[in-house]
């Protein structure tokens, strides 16, 4: 038993799972727009599975497929796909399962969504590979976050609304933006090993102006979101608060590199647990 629960911590620390909080609020957001509120237990559960599994076999993917360049990386040597505590066959079976449920999962919601689960999967996998022939990479990453929105309108009304695209393409530029403020750890070690990232190739200054300028389009295309869904003031001031974690996070970054895990983790963590607060404040009053 304490094997057991030393090798499941082992994966919790792989896919870091307390990271799920970025994908996790926008697909409730997407649920609960579209159901005019609550939308049952039943696709709760759901749709927490749906992100968690996918969010879980996009991460076990990546640290199967980044092994050899995470072993030369001193951020990321002691992984535990990198270290031994975990063997590159336990991985390949955890990411494989993980794509089984979310298969599954996706089969239970409705047609629709069980139709698109392989090629959600294919799009979250690729990640993996685009660092290795183009920058655009950060934008993939942000692609593949940004389909939870899709996948949450999806799972309630079985179609593609017009407000929940707005909200997916702001989480798309939310997560490219600040991944290129996370990709600045890497710089000099992605120069050394010929892998393809918007700080390697244009340096530090025009990243984090980029980075801005995607922060921007997020506020844009969020309150585009916020109007074409026709809702209220609290979803405004979501916005709003929005902008300011935004700010707050350039401003932890401009200041000092170091600061960079917290601007991540922290920042981004609340942002998206005060957005979901504010809708769900928003259908309540």
């Amino acid at each position: 038993m304490k094997r057991l629960i030393k090798k499941l911590h082992y994966f919790n620390e792989l896919v870091m799972f307390r990271h799920s909080v970025f994908s996790l609020p926008f697909i409730f957001i997407a649920m609960i727009v579209a159901s005019d509120g609550w939308f049952g237990f039943r696709l709760l559960f759901l749709g927490a599975a749906a992100a968690v599994s996918a969010r879980n076999f996009a991460m076990g993917f990546n640290r199967f497929v980044d092994r050899k360049f995470d072993a030369y990386n001193p951020r990321t040597a002691t992984r535990p796909s990198v270290d031994g505590r975990l063997d590159a066959t336990s991985i390949a079976l955890f990411t494989l399962v993980n794509a089984l449920i979310f298969i599954g999962v996706s089969y239970f919601v409705n047609s629709l969504a069980f139709s698109l689960s392989v090629p959600i999967l294919i799009v979250l996998g690729s990640y993996s590979y685009f660092k290795r022939f183009s920058s655009m990479a950060h934008i993939v990453l942000g692609i593949s976050l940004g389909l939870a929105p899709i996948a949450g309108v999806i799972a309630v009304s079985g179609e593609i609304t017009a407000w929940s695209l707005w909200l997916s393409i702001g989480v798309m530029f939310w997560v490219a933006g600040f991944d290129l403020l996370y990709s600045l750890q890497d710089m000099e070690f992605d120069v050394a090993n010929n892998l393809h990232s918007i700080p390697s190739r244009f340096g530090s200054a025009t990243t984090l102006k980029l980075s801005a300028i995607f922060h921007l389009l997020t506020a844009l295309f969020w309150e585009t979101f916020v109007i074409t869904a026709n809702l209220g003031v609290f979803a405004h001031c979501a916005v709003v608060f929005s902008i300011l974690m935004l700010a707050y996070e350039h401003y932890l970054v401009h200041r000092d590199f170091t600061q960079i895990d917290r601007a991540f983790f922290t920042v981004n963590g609340y942002l998206g647990f005060v957005f979901i607060a504010l809708i769900i404040l928003d259908k309540v009053v």
